[in-house]
């Protein structure tokens, strides 16, 4: 049965730990559930910084809701994607109710809802949280005070070894280049806040424009090198939860029930996630016939097999879109602040002399721009439209396509701006047409 809040029918919830594991009680239902209805159709809804059910489930079931009307004779099965992520309580959501996505009211101090998240999310770090609050409620003037929080903010999380699949090395893979870590956890703390909160100050002033700003406070940029390191451990939680979790769920279903099409969609780390699963698809299993991506939240690079700043070196998925029996669809919009400014600043690289003095323009077309801000990059043969075009159009049938969808992901607040803008019918039709669906 479909849970009773949810827009369609049947719709099973597949929940996994942080390591990947499945609930399998949950798992096997939604194995035995497809042949039960008869589903041809599957679609895979991975969410991104969601830190509760609640959340996930209002976004599936709003996202979800035009989709039997698009394709009426279709046999379709719904699965939302329930993995531990989190997200600071001042990000808001457009549309949702204050419960779910409160107003913008950034301030440097830590809320009480956030400090929640923070202590489920990393547990057993009470006390770097408690020490993390309270210099961001003080805000101290001396610079090694910022220093400290720095070193605070590596300690909670940093949670694996160092190696080519630590939790802070690239979005890329190279035989024999070592992987350096973000320059936000390298670099000196106190610069790392300015560069931030010189960032903030551009997403919130009209236009862009800061000139005759006053200066910005690093304890903004502090609080914003906390949402980034955060946010940079679900980053690579989604890899993991997509590789040996969902991607190895996806290849029990194909066992079963092979004639079943599965359609993933995932939205900014849930894109990652559905991504890395085509990583852990067991070998032959050809039943995924599309992936949507919105607002991924993790490199433009990462399916490229030569990147352009280093030739040695490919994307992490370098080569995994062929995995599809279909296209890879990537939406994106220069609305979505998170991704164009602050997700170039968190993932610029530690040795990256010019990145610190690279104007923000300059830097989200060069090595750390996002799948959600400029599209699949790098890639030949990737295809591009307008949204309204795309949905004119019959989309291909393989390969990486590129659709700009800033003319409805335009709404949001600061810091976030547009990313979680997604809940919109042109979208749905986005995900029918990359899986032709009928």
């Amino acid at each position: 049965m479909a849970d009773p809040a949810m827009s369609v029918s049947p719709y099973w919830e597949l929940t996994f730990d942080a390591d990947g594991d499945p609930d399998g009680a949950r798992r096997d239902r939604l194995l035995a559930g497809v042949a039960e209805h008869g589903v041809k159709d599957l679609i895979v809804f991975a969410h991104g910084w969601n830190n509760d059910r609640s959340g996930a489930t209002r976004l599936y079931s709003r996202f979800f809701a035009p989709i039997p009307e698009l394709a009426p004779k279709a046999k379709l099965g719904y699965v939302g994607v329930v993995w531990p992520s989190m997200r600071f309580s001042d990000e808001p959501i457009p549309d949702f109710p204050r419960s779910v996505a409160a107003e913008t009211t950034r301030r440097p101090a830590l809320d009480k809802d956030t400090r929640h998240a923070l202590l489920e999310t990393f547990p057993g770090r009470a006390t770097v949280i408690d020490q993390i609050a309270r210099l961001l409620d003080q805000q101290p003037r001396e610079e090694a005070e910022l220093e400290e929080f720095g070193r605070l903010v590596r300690l909670l999380v940093e949670v694996v070894p160092a190696g080519p699949q630590a939790l802070f090395g690239a979005d890329t893979l190279a035989e024999g280049v070592p992987q350096s870590e973000p320059d936000m956890f390298s670099g000196p703390a106190a610069g790392v806040c300015e560069d931030f909160a010189r960032g903030l100050a551009a997403v919130e002033a009209p236009d862009g424009v800061t000139e005759g700003f006053s200066i910005p406070n690093p304890w903004d940029g502090a609080h914003e090198l906390l949402r980034q390191a955060t946010y940079y451990a679900m980053k690579r939680r989604a890899g993991t939860v997509g590789e040996r979790g969902l991607g190895r769920v996806i290849g029990q279903l194909a066992a079963k029930r092979p004639e079943v099409r599965v359609h993933l969609v995932g939205h900014s780390f849930g894109g990652r996630l559905v991504s890395f699963a085509l990583r852990g698809l067991p070998e032959g299993v050809r039943t995924v016939k599309s992936v949507t991506l919105l607002q991924g939240a993790f490199s433009h690079y990462a399916f490229a097999a030569r990147l352009p700043h280093d030739a040695r070196a490919g994307g992490v998925l370098q080569g995994q879109q062929n995995r599809i029996d279909g296209p890879l669809v990537c939406c994106f919009s220069r609305f979505d602040s998170a991704l164009s400014t602050m997700y170039p600043l968190a993932s610029r690289m530690a040795g990256d002399a010019e990145g610190a003095a690279m104007d923000l323009g300059r830097m989200l077309g060069v090595k750390w721009g996002a799948m959600g801000h400029d599209g699949v990059q790098a890639v030949p043969g990737t295809r591009a439209w307008k949204l309204a075009d795309a949905l004119r159009t019959t989309l291909p049938t393989s390969g990486c396509v590129n659709i700009d969808a800033a003319s409805v992901v335009k709404d949001g607040k600061a810091p976030a701006g547009a990313h979680s803008d997604i809940v919109h019918r042109e979208l749905a039709q986005v995900v029918v047409a990359a899986g032709r669906i009928r």
